[in-house]
């Protein structure tokens, strides 16, 4: 028998595999939403690889829901149908003509390109918005921003069929109002924390574009409590764009779920990373009376 050549990179595969297993015995069953953006949306081979990630969570064991926004390309459209739109306070306004493209671009070409992504990789997944089955019922969150929606009715149960399905929940942030016929966009970080809150989620992962919260001396904090997180905001240290999505991890928390990352995207296969790896990725917000998953 001809003795083979053990390539370094199968042993240090095979090591990380079995390293993996109490994580992977950890978070099985476990409920984990993930908010997908940003630039990997348009591109294919990070789409891939996101989906890749997304199919193993759920191979072993994982229930993963995935929330994703899109505005980039629903800035190309509007640009293309020569529709005006503009932001205040950070926040697209959104009258009656902004809202259907937003739902056209969001649960048609953005949502489906994601199931696709999914399916190719051998998983299963049915894409959805907030309208479906009232899965996430919206008032207007300000009235100068229009048609913009803040989450006061979760109604989750399709996402437990679906679950029980072996099937991958991809939600797009687009939500029904508590009047016939009205129709919200919902900002999509926001989106996954209502959902997150509502499923009693064991994580919430909101993948970004930067590495993570800083602390004062501009190092990656790995991990903070809440009351951290509202001190360092009271200091200035979490500031512009960093203060929505600690804010939408606040409120996921204090909705039941049992940690929020925010964890850099651009690294390849982050949310692995973050859930079967022993010191994870990004930043982690959680109490510090409820013990880790890890732990």
């Amino acid at each position: 028998m001809r003795p083979q050549n053990m390539n370094q990179d199968w042993i240090a595969t095979a090591r990380t595999l079995s390293e993996a297993l109490p994580y992977l015995q950890r978070y099985t069953g476990a409920i984990v939403v993930v908010k997908f953006g940003g630039n990997a949306m348009g591109d294919a081979d990070e789409m891939a690889a996101f989906a890749r990630d997304i199919v193993l969570m759920r191979q072993v064991g994982v229930n993963p829901v995935v929330v994703h926004g899109g505005g980039p390309m629903i800035n190309d459209m509007l640009k293309r149908l020569n529709i005006e739109s503009h932001f205040v306070r950070g926040k697209r306004v959104t009258d009656k003509a902004v809202v259907e493209v937003v739902e056209m671009v969001l649960t048609g070409m953005v949502n489906k390109r994601i199931v696709q992504a999914i399916m190719d990789e051998g998983g299963r997944a049915v894409g959805l918005s907030g309208k479906d089955d009232d899965l996430m019922v919206c008032e207007a969150d300000d009235p100068e921003l229009g048609f913009v929606g803040k989450p006061v009715e979760m109604n989750v149960q399709v996402l437990h069929d679906l679950f029980a399905a072996g099937i991958i929940p991809v939600v797009a942030p687009v939500a029904t109002g508590m009047n016939a016929n009205e129709t919200f966009n919902v900002n999509g970080d926001t989106a996954a924390g209502a959902i997150a809150g509502a499923l009693k989620a064991d994580r919430l992962l909101l993948l970004t574009d930067v590495q993570g919260v800083k602390g004062a001396d501009g190092q990656v904090m790995t991990q903070m409590t809440p009351d951290d997180v509202r001190q360092m905001t009271e200091d200035g240290v979490i500031a512009g764009g960093m203060i929505p999505k600690t804010e939408t991890a606040l409120k996921a928390i204090e909705d039941g779920v049992r940690g929020v990352v925010i964890i850099d995207g651009r690294v390849a296969n982050a949310c692995l990373l973050e859930l079967f790896t022993e010191h994870g990725s990004g930043s982690l917000i959680r109490n510090a009376d409820l013990p880790s998953l890890k732990e």
